[in-house]
């Protein structure tokens, strides 16, 4: 074991993951390092769960560098719509990523089902590291919420603005960062992999 931080790869190309992934490891002895930075392709998420993409990023960018990886896959998954748009989040928002249109879809189906149809959904991320010798840890965290309509805030990104938490006034969207990564998926995501591979007791992982 070295004294100084372990560099690890953050495998992702999206600039709302990479900020809040650096912000949620800032207190640990790592060092991430992006995909972007690093040059490396982004895999076709072809899983069907969060957890399997996590996983098949975490994975590819392990493989192509020989360091541990983190990874990430998340979304929103609306109980009226059997969870959709869940792991197909980013394709909703179409080829141009545009999740205005993503949210306006979502909000045009709930119409289409009625004033009295549920707009209750949960935030769902997936976390996973990987490391060269083929070890892997994933977690889940999840937040229950209900949509709104209209989208509130500029803050947030993807469905954030239209995700009001239980038991909050305001969206994800009308939320600072610091805030925000109290309360939201991820950070629920963070704190059960930080249990796993950084609780004291056990030996730090990929050292």
């Amino acid at each position: 074991m070295t004294d100084g931080p372990d560099e690890w790869v953050l495998a992702s190309h999206n600039a709302g993951k990479v900020r809040e992934l650096n912000a949620l490891f800032a207190h640990l002895p790592i060092v991430l390092r992006t995909a972007g930075e690093l040059e490396l392709p982004e895999p076709e998420e072809t899983g069907a769960t969060f957890e399997a993409n996590a996983e098949l990023k975490a994975v590819a960018a392990a493989r192509g560098t020989g360091q541990p990886a983190v990874a990430d896959d998340s979304g929103v998954a609306v109980h009226v719509l059997g969870g959709a748009p869940g792991i197909h989040t980013g394709r909703w928002a179409g080829e141009g990523r545009d999740f205005e249109v993503a949210r306006r879809r979502v909000q045009e189906r709930l119409v289409e089902l009625g004033p009295g149809a549920s707009r209750r959904a949960t935030y769902v991320c997936a976390l996973c590291v990987a490391w060269p010798d083929s070890r892997i840890c994933t977690v889940r965290g999840e937040t229950l919420g209900t949509l709104v309509w209209p989208a509130r805030g500029e803050l947030g990104h993807g469905f954030e603005p239209m995700f009001l938490p239980d038991g909050y006034a305001m969206t994800y969207g009308e939320m600072t960062a610091e805030h925000r990564l109290r309360v939201n998926a991820r950070a629920a995501a963070m704190r059960k992999l930080e249990e796993i591979v950084f609780a004291p007791g056990s030996p730090r992982a990929g050292t």
